[in-house]
């Protein structure tokens, strides 16, 4: 029987698999993973090209409203590297190097001083002690660049958006067409036109021109010393006359006393370090100021005390500012700037701290504004507060109006009453007139009374309560040197007083107040400890 030809396996079952060929396999798989990363790259770079230039135009387009230096202010972030500050069409401006590229522009406006030459005395106070003010216009920038970065990220997805919503059918309807080149140039030409506008910005005109800048020091008689903090510093020589020159001179040396003043009461205070009691492993300590009245050179000096003192803990009995008025914010800022390493920091309006600006704008740096209700700070220490009724003239107990200083004493009373009924008793009643508190003590219902408002020192008294329990009065003196509401100057118009109080779980154990005189000598008056 003839053989039959074995059949040519075909590509059915039981057929040898076929080998691929190499090149195949990397036209077939590699094209589509390169394709995706070339598509990833391009939205990257179209975003990019979008993004960018719309968050450079919106940075440099932005300004806001505060006030600075007392003054209404408009705050505008730049590119030329300058701390530029201009102070009004008769005074010259001022300009300082910044760490970058980035610089800002301060344009000053309306505040309550008429006089030029206490608005050159103002300026130097704020120099000397200016990290308030710088931390501010720091801020408010930075939160310009933030939302200019955003606008600029949401921006840079419109494109994308829109390539995706027209979908891969269209999108290569207008690939296979001429208008793909049409289209890319004129998405390049619209990038390239929006940066240049951003980097030149046409709709602002120069102020001023490098050549009307020159340095402060020599643009003064060589008499006048300058700080060296000053020595970067820049003038517009345009509006420098004669009358003007005179300003400067005089408030570059009310910023040089000052500066040394205030200093040198820092440095002092390592010859009398060994009278200051520092507190044991168990105890809390508390620096209480009051009645600053705008001085803010005592506010470095405030955190030296506390410093050597071992405080953790702010207390503010109030009257930071002379009026309440929102020109007065560097008041403040600069006191949260001193203290801005402090957890815990609680306080009080007082009797000058008029309307509802004080507080809201200490609720915003981060303060505890007390307000009648019980607050737990460091170490178990119970802390009761509330503003004087003459800050508002409304006499408020919390949303309750109409009520005299006598009802706000008695509220305050109730509730430490209450506190104290509840196991919660208060360690320290944190007012601006100790008369306030005076009630709570005799019912005997708080460990310590702590205030300010007289401008001296008075206390710690004792009193027994009703209920036989003990608490003590203490009012701190003025820690801004004021006489009256007025405290700005080169140097404490009166003693100034920086207080340090000291706890042990929970509960008030001493005083012992420091104070400064106007000749910049230091007295640290005894700790007196709080007895039963």
């Amino acid at each position: 029987m003839p053989s039959q030809p074995r059949p040519t396996p075909g590509p059915g079952i039981g057929a040898p698999a076929q080998e691929p060929h190499p090149t195949a396999t990397t036209t077939a798989t590699g094209r589509p993973v390169r394709r995706r990363v070339l598509t990833a790259l391009a939205a990257v770079l179209v975003w990019a090209a979008v993004a960018t230039p719309t968050a450079l135009v919106t940075f440099l387009d932005s300004s806001r409203q505060t006030v600075v230096a007392g003054h209404e202010a408009v705050v505008s972030p730049t590119l030329d590297g300058w701390a530029t500050v201009h102070l009004g069409p008769f005074l010259p401006a001022l300009r300082h190097p910044t760490p970058g590229s980035v610089g800002v522009d301060v344009e000053l406006g309306r505040t309550p001083l008429t006089s030029y030459g206490e608005l050159g005395q103002r300026y130097a106070f704020l120099a000397a002690q200016p990290e308030g003010q710088i931390a501010k216009v720091e801020g408010l920038v930075l939160d310009m660049a933030l939302e200019a970065a955003v606008v600029g990220a949401v921006a840079g997805l419109v494109p994308l958006g829109l390539w995706l919503v027209l979908g891969r059918r269209r999108r290569r309807e207008l690939v296979a067409t001429r208008r793909r080149a049409a289209l890319t140039g004129t998405a390049v030409t619209l990038v390239l036109v929006v940066a240049a506008v951003g980097l030149v910005r046409p709709w602002q005109g120069s102020a001023t021109t490098p050549e009307q800048w020159s340095s402060l020091r020599s643009a003064l008689p060589a008499g006048i010393a300058l700080p060296q903090d000053a020595a970067r510093v820049e003038i517009e020589g345009g509006l420098l006359t004669s009358a003007s020159r005179r300003l400067v001179e005089s408030a570059i040396d009310s910023y040089r006393k000052g500066l040394e003043f205030y200093q040198q009461a820092v440095d002092d205070l390592a010859s009398v370090a060994d009278q200051v009691r520092r507190p044991e492993e168990d105890e809390t300590v508390a620096v209480l100021v009051s009645d600053r009245h705008d001085n803010i050179g005592m506010d470095p000096v405030a955190r030296a005390v506390a410093d050597l003192g071992g405080a953790t803990v702010l207390l503010d009995a109030g009257d930071d500012t002379s009026t309440g008025s929102s020109w007065e914010a560097f008041s403040l800022e600069s006191l949260a700037e001193a203290f801005s390493s402090y957890d815990e920091r609680y306080l009080v309006t007082g009797n000058h701290d008029h309307g509802d600006f004080v507080a809201g704008q200490a609720a915003d740096l981060g303060f505890t504004v007390m307000d009648g209700e019980v607050v737990e700070a460091a170490d178990g220490i119970r802390l009761l507060g509330v503003a004087d009724p003459r800050s508002s003239g409304l006499g408020s107990w919390r949303d309750e109006t109409g009520l005299s200083f006598a009802d706000v004493g008695d509220r305050l009373a109730d509730a430490a009453c209450a506190a104290d009924a509840d196991g919660q008793r208060v360690g320290t009643l944190l007012v601006h007139d100790a008369n306030l508190g005076r009630a709570a003590l005799e019912r005997g219902c708080a460990d310590l009374v702590v205030a300010g408002h007289l401008h001296d020192i008075v206390g710690p008294e004792r009193v027994e309560g009703e209920n036989g329990q003990v608490g003590h009065s203490f009012t701190t003196g003025t820690t801004g040197g004021a006489a009256y509401a007025v405290a700005l100057g080169t140097k404490p118009r009166r003693e100034a007083t920086v207080t340090l109080l000291t706890y042990r779980e929970g509960v008030p154990v001493g005083v012992q107040p420091l104070v400064l005189s106007p000749l910049g000598a230091w007295t640290v008056r005894p700790f007196v400890a709080l007895e039963d």
